[in-house]
């Protein structure tokens, strides 16, 4: 395969130059900053291009993929969404068979820099309610791809080690983790017939959140999925804290099952991301790590609820 070349400022603020003609410009051309590192020789893929639009580059075949899907999954989301989400201006290729997208920038900070208020959760309701409501089948017809949802048994077995590893840093007392039981892991399997749209990547980064604490967009749509929908409500409780998560998806119509199912997948992911990163098998920043296992981990009235009605449903009530 053809290895693709490395983006700069210069090849990048071409390619804007001929996307944004009424753009503004400096004497060099249209302004272009890197707004992530990039992977080691391939340089940023994702570049603010003034203060209202951003390029992202698919670096490599499957980023294509995903890049092209997530355009029509964008346009397919939208209407069931109570939250803004990047429009694409621009797309085409920057390299043989690359595609890049010029969208607009939604404008706000992210969770890491506002706290989500009462309003803030409620958007967040919205969301997982507009998930919900998209047809899975069109999803599917996009190429979304299904998965099966995880083993919490499993889940729980890899955080029962990973404690043992954050207690010897002095990172966690892994007695916390004692409440979530063997038994409890299997209560609360996923049950059939509950997929739907999953986001997959509820990140404090891809949550744009203004200073009042509102929602307003959320970004980073590439790895949607069709499976659980308490993936969503852990990756929110390690976004924004488990109480935030939890009451955004009972607003959503979530009851307790996969409210409780989505706050153990935040809560094991938590710690075992966190060992594997003190340990050298992964390279994600501890600060981001420490944040979300503090945010999985805040104490939820929820928590206490040991067992659950035969009607609980796992969707909405």
């Amino acid at each position: 395969m053809t290895q693709a070349p490395t983006p700069t400022a210069d090849t990048v603020r071409q390619l804007v130059r001929t996307l944004l003609k009424n753009g503004p410009e400096t004497a060099l051309g249209p302004d272009v900053r890197p707004a992530s590192e990039g992977a080691a020789g391939v340089g940023p893929a994702t570049w603010w291009v003034g203060t209202r639009h951003v390029l992202r580059l698919a670096p490599d075949r499957a980023a294509a993929v995903r890049q092209r899907r997530e355009l029509r999954l964008r346009d397919l989301v939208h209407p069931h969404v109570p939250v803004a989400m990047p429009a694409s201006v621009a797309h085409g290729e920057w390299a043989p068979g690359l595609p890049y997208t010029l969208d607009t920038k939604v404008p706000g900070g992210s969770a890491k820099q506002h706290d989500v208020s009462a309003l803030g959760e409620a958007d967040l309701a919205g969301l997982l309610t507009g998930l919900r409501e998209v047809p899975v089948r069109q999803a599917e017809a996009l190429g979304v791809p299904r998965t099966a949802p995880r083993s919490l048994e499993a889940l729980r077995r890899a955080a029962g080690s990973a404690v043992e590893r954050l207690a010897e840093a002095d990172e966690f007392d892994p007695a916390r983790l004692h409440q979530f039981t063997g038994p409890a892991a299997v209560q609360l399997a996923a049950q059939p017939g509950s997929a739907v749209l999953v986001h997959h990547a509820l990140t404090a980064d891809h949550l744009v959140v203004s200073a009042d604490g509102r929602v307003r967009g959320v970004l980073g749509w590439a790895d949607a999925v069709v499976g659980d929908p308490a993936e969503d409500i852990a990756g929110l409780a390690r976004a924004v804290g488990s109480p935030a998560a939890v009451r955004a998806a009972t607003l959503a119509g979530y009851g307790a099952r996969p409210c409780l199912r989505g706050l153990w997948l935040a809560r094991c992911d938590s710690v075992v991301h966190l060992a594997e990163a003190l340990t050298g098998r992964s390279t994600a920043p501890l600060p981001a790590l420490r944040d979300r296992l503090r945010h999985a981990w805040e104490a939820i009235l929820l928590e206490r609820v040991t067992e659950l009605r035969e009607d609980d449903d796992t969707g909405a009530h």
